[in-house]
């Protein structure tokens, strides 16, 4: 899965955004904490759920358990825009 896009991303200090063109059905925007930019990132190119709760788990000092809940929550609120290509 990936980001589509028709998505921007973009991170202002502790605060992450996600912007959809014009092209895109979603019409609003998606705001968020550093860690929603990370995810992000990581869906800047082809990947899994499983590789980004890895991932995080070599970043952040925390239980893969919650990052995994925290991942698929995001990722299902990206599905639920139309953000994901998968």
């Amino acid at each position: 899965m990936k980001l589509k896009k028709e998505f921007i991303s973009q991170n202002f200090g502790e605060e992450s955004l996600l912007v959809p063109t014009g092209a895109a059905k979603f019409s609003g925007l998606v705001k968020g904490n550093r860690t929603l930019g990370v995810i992000l990132e990581y869906l800047k190119k082809e990947t899994s759920e499983d590789e980004i709760v890895v991932s995080l788990k070599e970043r952040y000092d925390a239980a893969e358990d919650v990052l995994r809940r925290d991942v698929t929550r995001v990722l299902n609120e990206l599905r639920n825009i139309g953000a994901l290509d998968e």
